[in-house]
């Protein structure tokens, strides 16, 4: 007698399981296409594995585990590619791929792939890259030059609040800090020649300080800085056999980028847009 009053608690489990909720929405689309008419569309249910889809299949295993798939692996693919398809196919029957976000997201890259796919396997001649180099020097040059004075703390950065606030209230700035066997300013310094007696640290802090203010602490192979960069420049330009791979990297990166701003302008002037402003 126990077997037929667990019944209803098992069919009420089931009902409450997502993929059954999925199957059942799934059957009534089928449903809705058959009331409809015209039933449903034969050759929507067929699907074509060929030479070609096998041999992408293959290619795609082999890039990964560095050898061709036995005969064996090649039928998992197979499988696994038409449970992918099959999905894929309920999946738009029902519309879920209708405002998801992660979709939407996904299709709008695999677009800007196939604008700029063009422009980056692009070959440039020997003039392109001249002309590209010549219109943007400051992307390629090979040392920065800076003008920038220093103060120095010490070993530790102790009393670098007191020289900015000393600083701030009119005291020389020559004065202040701890005496050492190093400029106290210094004028057209390369990036180069300031790493080797201040270390890389030091310069790229110089690289990303404002210009014109005291910033800090500094640290350097001497120890802790005050700085003040009064000028920033690059120095003259490469030639081009110098930097030729920056140059075409550079160049084909620009370009895809103005290939896919230009295609995504044609798509978008064949729309018509209607913004509802409160």
């Amino acid at each position: 007698m126990t077997g037929p009053e667990k019944s209803p608690s098992r069919l009420r489990s089931l009902l409450g399981e997502p993929l059954v909720h999925f199957l059942i929405a799934g059957f009534l689309v089928f449903l809705l296409s058959l009331w409809r008419g015209g039933g449903v569309d034969a050759e929507s249910r067929t699907i074509h594995i060929t030479e070609d889809k096998v041999a992408r299949l293959s290619a795609s295993w082999e890039q990964i585990w560095r050898r061709p798939p036995t005969q064996a692996e090649i039928d998992g693919l197979i499988r696994d590619y038409i449970k992918e398809e099959v999905y894929y196919r309920e999946a738009k029957r029902l519309g879920l791929d209708e405002d998801d976000t992660v979709i939407r997201r996904r299709l709008r890259s695999k677009m800007e792939f196939l604008a700029k796919a063009q422009v980056e396997n692009a070959q440039a001649d020997e003039k392109t890259l001249q002309n590209w180099l010549d219109r943007h020097p400051e992307r390629f040059a090979t040392d920065i030059i800076y003008d920038f004075d220093q103060i120095y703390l010490g070993e530790t950065a102790q009393d670098g609040t007191a020289i900015l606030k000393s600083i701030a209230q009119g005291a020389d700035w020559r004065t202040q800090g701890k005496s050492i066997s190093l400029p106290r300013a210094l004028e057209q310094s390369s990036a180069s020649d300031i790493a080797r007696q201040f270390g890389d640290a030091f310069t790229q802090a110089l690289s990303t300080s404002p210009l014109d203010s005291w910033t800090g602490p500094v640290q350097s192979g001497f120890g802790e800085h005050l700085v003040r960069v009064r000028a920033r420049k690059a120095s003259g330009k490469p030639t081009l056999d110098a930097v030729r791979q920056r140059v075409e990297n550079d160049w084909r990166v620009s370009g895809a980028n103005a290939r896919e701003a230009e295609a995504y302008q044609a798509l978008l002037d064949a729309y018509t847009i209607k913004i509802a402003k409160p």
